[in-house]
């Protein structure tokens, strides 16, 4: 059901006691004031071939009580929260990641957590225990996933189910060559401790990454002014069943009007520009709009979730699920008209979370200089390289597989149990020591049908790979598109589920191993909503 993240009631006092103790703390960067001009993330790009970095993961409370998890980057005039990371494919990234959560929990506290069945997890490590190796999960614990590359599922690269990076003095160091044929477009990165990600999530720890050359495959880009917009959400109270007021936020500044003045992106009268809008939401699911007055504008889709499109483009509305990204050409308003950047809002079931008209920002042309620099799209496209995916929907598939969402209450109240089960296994609450509910092979291609048999909407989401929607209902898709995260509508109690088939491609020897695929609703995942699967070399 979706009312937010959830904890025994017990814990809410604690954590409540651990809010007041933060806000004193100063270990995470001011954030924007309602009202400003949004600036993008500070850009950090490939050298010579390598993207070399550190970050270091705290926690904070700001004056109005939300909790802050901050991945703060060193600048010489001071801390920056989740640069936007800009690489080449080929490139090779090296993070090294360092963890100083300070979540202060009594130790006579229940930890027992309803949602995941995660106590008998709770371990305690030797000192020499390596983070590859650990078994402690709480609220301290952490990693980073980097969602949407088609990497490794393995510790130092993109695994998030044996990778638990305790808080330490010493940095844990993630190396990872981006592929050589990754299509260019927008990816991020943000943790993925299971249990607890939604509430690093929730508390700002993400950022972009951007994949270089989207002009060599979409040259109407090449010259314009791009923006890289992060939509972020945060809950006043997210350890509650019923959650406190939430907020959504653009590159960190409240979207909350009418409380609060509203963001305010600044454009040349009638230019065209390139915006990269990122999902990073825990449980948001947006329907992305321009409108000059009451007028939804056109909008001109170059990728999903990274890929680059075919087919029409041109649309006026743009449905982002959770962890989705959307990058298209925005025509600014002419002078003296101000346009309106808008969620329209999200019908998401029954119990569905409330995803209402939200006012993202207003666009205001100006004649004046930009408060900061206009990054432009490079205009001399080199030839594209193959794509990775090439051929998918030409592909026959050696393998048909039918998995579903459900959900089930636990005794007459909350918390909810959330459960992704291939058809014909018993549903589970994913465990970390779980054996793969799925085994396939390298160079397999398969079609998997996810039903939704809830009352609200959900978003499959597949690590390390893309996969081709090719059916909605058991209908073609027209245009089939690569996606990472897509949405599965939710089922009105009435007549078959709602399904969503989609084409695996398993041909890349690189993603040899066992990973997940989980509801991108984190409470969701969170609260048992993942499967594993391993490919075997």
């Amino acid at each position: 059901m979706g009312h937010g993240l959830r904890f025994i009631s017990g814990l809410f006092v604690i954590v409540c006691a651990f809010l007041s103790a933060s806000a004193q703390l100063p270990n995470c960067p001011l954030r924007p004031a309602p009202g400003t001009v949004v600036l993008d993330a500070l850009n950090i790009s490939s050298q010579n071939g390598v993207l070399s970095l550190a970050l270091t993961m705290r926690n904070a409370a700001d004056s109005a009580g939300f909790t802050h998890y901050c991945l703060d980057y060193a600048t010489a005039s001071g801390d920056v929260e989740a640069p936007t990371l800009r690489l080449n494919p080929g490139d090779t990234l090296t993070l090294d990641l360092t963890n100083q959560l300070k979540v202060g929990v009594p130790a006579n506290a229940s930890l027992k957590y309803p949602m995941s069945r995660m106590e008998h997890e709770h371990g305690v490590d030797s000192p020499t225990t390596s983070p590859c190796q650990s078994t402690v999960m709480n609220f301290n614990t952490t990693n980073l996933h980097f969602h949407g590359l088609n990497i490794p599922p393995v510790c130092h690269q993109d695994d998030v189910i044996n990778t638990l990076i305790q808080p330490s003095a010493t940095p844990f160091r993630y190396q990872i060559q981006i592929p050589a044929n990754e299509p260019p477009g927008l990816y991020w990165y943000h943790p993925h401790p299971h249990g607890f990600t939604s509430l690093q999530v929730n508390g700002g720890a993400a950022g972009a990454i951007i994949i270089n050359g989207i002009e060599k495959v979409k040259p109407q880009v090449a010259g314009l002014t791009e923006r890289v917009f992060v939509i972020r959400q945060q809950f006043l109270d997210p350890f509650s069943w019923i959650p406190g007021p939430y907020q959504l936020t653009l590159n960190f500044q409240p979207a909350t009007t009418p409380k609060t003045p509203a963001p305010i992106i600044q454009m040349k009268p009638g230019e065209k520009e390139f915006w990269r809008v990122a999902n990073s939401s825990t449980q948001a699911f947006l329907s992305l709009q321009l409108l000059f007055g009451a007028d939804a504008q056109t909008l001109e889709v170059i990728s999903l979730d990274g890929v680059p499109v075919t087919g029409d483009p041109m649309v006026t509305s743009i449905d982002v699920p959770p962890a989705g990204r959307a990058e298209f050409v925005v025509t600014g308003p002419p002078a003296g008209t101000t346009g309106s950047f808008i969620n329209a809002g999200f019908d998401t079931g029954p119990v569905g979370n409330a995803n209402n008209f939200q006012l993202l920002a207003n666009v205001v042309p100006t004649t004046g200089s930009l408060p900061q620099p206009s990054l432009v799209v490079p205009t001399a496209p080199a030839p594209p390289v193959a794509q990775r995916f090439s051929g998918l929907a030409a592909m026959k598939p050696a393998t048909q597989r039918k998995l579903f969402f459900s959900e089930a209450a636990v005794g007459t109240n909350p918390p909810v149990n959330f459960f992704i089960t291939v058809a014909g296994q018993q549903p589970r609450l994913f465990e970390k020591n779980d054996s793969p509910a799925i085994i396939t092979k390298v160079g397999a291609v398969e079609d998997w049908t996810i039903e939704n048999r809830t009352s609200e909407e959900h978003a499959f989401h597949m690590h390390q790979i893309h996969f081709l929607v090719v059916a909605v209902d058991g209908v073609p898709v027209p245009v089939p598109t690569l996606q990472d995260t897509v949405n599965v509508p939710y089922w009105n109690g009435k007549g078959p589920y709602h399904s969503v088939t989609m084409r695996m491609d398993f041909r890349d020897p690189n993603i040899a191993g066992t990973f997940v695929y989980h509801c991108h609703v984190l409470f969701h995942e969170d609260g048992g909503m993942m499967g594993k699967i391993r490919v075997d070399p």
